[in-house]
């Protein structure tokens, strides 16, 4: 399976004692999508401490989450 755009979840928090919530509910969703191919993991992106991208990626593998923080 490759990624696609459809793939991308964006995490905008405004409230940030509900940080944690949302990635958590953005990464069981990508969790559902990937199930069927069990080839892709999910990579999380800190973009700043409010904004996060959550992406199906290869170079994750399967059934794990990595993180990355860009500066």
């Amino acid at each position: 399976m490759h990624c696609q755009a459809s793939h991308i979840l964006e995490v905008v928090v405004t409230e940030p004692r509900r940080l944690y919530e949302l990635l958590d509910d953005a990464e069981a969703t990508l969790r559902q999508l990937a199930m069927p191919y069990g080839q892709a993991g999910i990579l999380v992106t800190r973009h700043d401490p409010s904004r996060y991208t959550l992406t199906l990626s290869d170079t994750v593998s399967y059934g794990e989450t990595h993180e990355q923080i860009l500066s």
